[in-house]
């Protein structure tokens, strides 16, 4: 069984989102052990330059950075990351646990993104597409993929 975490900046403060996301863990259930770590997001002005900006994803990535175990495999999500199919996705979780590496972290940056030292340690960047999402809702979708990439890898159907 697959032991899978989120780490996120931020907490999900739309009921809506909060509902769907514990939709999703509900879903889950049978496929994976499934945790998620929010860290706080750090505030920054509205007019931020380059040097604030990477202060910001200093901190922010540090506080992510505390909540990784050591032999993680983790999948950073950066829009400038590899695009996946679906079914891509699922190939490549079945590949991790094959190999013996069911201890999958995800991880989503905050409004500004991910540090150095998070994109550094990642082994797989992972974009979802070019557009930019809000990370709130970010949490949610990657949540319904990781069940969608489940069921394919475990042969079953997801369209009801």
């Amino acid at each position: 069984m697959y032991h899978i975490s989120i780490l996120a900046v931020g907490r999900l403060k739309e009921k809506y989102l909060a509902s769907g996301a514990a939709e999703y863990f509900k879903r889950l259930t049978p496929y994976a052990r499934i945790e998620v770590h929010e860290v706080s997001d750090e505030s920054f002005s509205d007019k931020h330059g380059p040097a604030e900006c990477v202060k910001v994803k200093d901190v922010e990535g540090k506080r992510l950075m505390k909540h990784l175990r050591r032999n993680t495999y983790l999948i950073a999500l950066d829009r400038r990351g590899k695009t996946y199919s679906s079914k891509e996705m699922a190939g490549v979780l079945e590949k991790l646990a094959l190999e013996g590496k069911g201890d999958i972290t995800f991880v989503i940056g905050g409004s500004l993104g991910l540090s150095k030292e998070v994109l550094d340690r990642a082994n797989i960047l992972l974009s979802f597409s070019s557009f930019t999402f809000p990370h709130q809702l970010m949490r949610v979708v990657l949540l319904e993929q990781i069940f969608r990439w489940l069921k394919i890898a475990r042969g079953e159907q997801y369209h009801r």
